[in-house]
């Protein structure tokens, strides 16, 4: 049993010494792992030359200890492991509890807005044309226009010319130039809301979410009745989606990056 103890042990302080570099930090001494392990610097030095010897560390060029080799691989490995839909689960969820609506993740595949996730609320629900794997033209929708919003112009534009462009309601744009037009207040204001435009009295507030390199990749969207969301409230939901979609940018790039 206590050599079981001493092995947690051992485990526990290699892990805290892995915890301790970040971007400010991607070079750390024997000295400093000593100090906030509260361990003799002797001791720190042999934690960290085990680590060393199983390459989840290696020595510096100018001096101290860097994450080594085996430390890559396993985040090769992560990237491959995670999806876009398992990053952006957690937030979405977390989504539909503060909104008490609808969270849907939707990606473009040509010219079809693919829903990848979708949470829902514990609350309301609404009935939405978005179901997970289903797909809906380019011109309908809030999560569709964010979508096209940073693609590029003239990408865009031939898309919607050789596009049968369907009227789901009344109020569902089909004319190229006033699409465009509307693309480009949506790429001014950083997000979109329809209403009414894919299913009557739905709301729908998108924003985008971009890779580490700011390409816009996906699209997260809040769907609920529009008679749930006065134009008092309308602000808030937008603030909720956008803060929402920035925090999934940021862990897909942490993944991509």
């Amino acid at each position: 049993m206590s050599g079981y103890r001493e092995r947690n042990s051992t485990a526990e302080r290699a892990l805290e010494i892995l915890g301790l570099f970040d971007e400010d930090h991607p070079v750390i001494s024997a000295a400093r792992v000593a100090e906030q392990l509260g361990t003799s610097r002797s001791t720190a030095y042999r934690y960290v030359q085990s680590l060393v010897s199983s390459q989840f560390l290696e020595e510096a060029p100018g001096g101290g200890f860097r994450l080594g080799l085996r430390v890559l691989e396993l985040a090769r490995v992560a990237r491959k492991a995670y999806g876009l839909s398992e990053l952006a689960l957690p937030v979405m969820q977390d989504l539909a509890a503060a909104t008490h609506e609808s969270v849907l993740l939707t990606r473009r595949v040509g010219d079809l807005v693919i829903c990848l996730e979708r949470a829902e609320s514990v609350s309301h629900t609404v009935r939405i044309s978005y179901e997970r794997g289903s797909a809906l033209p380019l011109n309908a929708g809030a999560s569709a226009l964010v979508l096209l919003a940073w693609a590029d112009h003239q990408e865009v534009r031939s898309l919607l010319q050789h596009t049968t462009l369907r009227a789901f309601t009344d109020t569902t744009l089909t004319d190229v130039d006033a699409l465009t037009d509307r693309l480009a207040h949506i790429r001014r204001d950083g997000f979109s809301v329809t209403r009414g435009e894919v299913d009557h009295d739905v709301l729908g507030v998108a924003a985008p979410i971009r890779d580490d390199t700011g390409t816009v990749v996906a699209a997260l969207s809040v769907a609920a009745l529009a008679s749930r969301v006065p134009a008092a409230r309308e602000a808030d939901v937008v603030e909720a989606v956008v803060t929402s979609a920035g925090a999934i940018s940021a862990r897909l790039s942490a993944i991509t990056g």
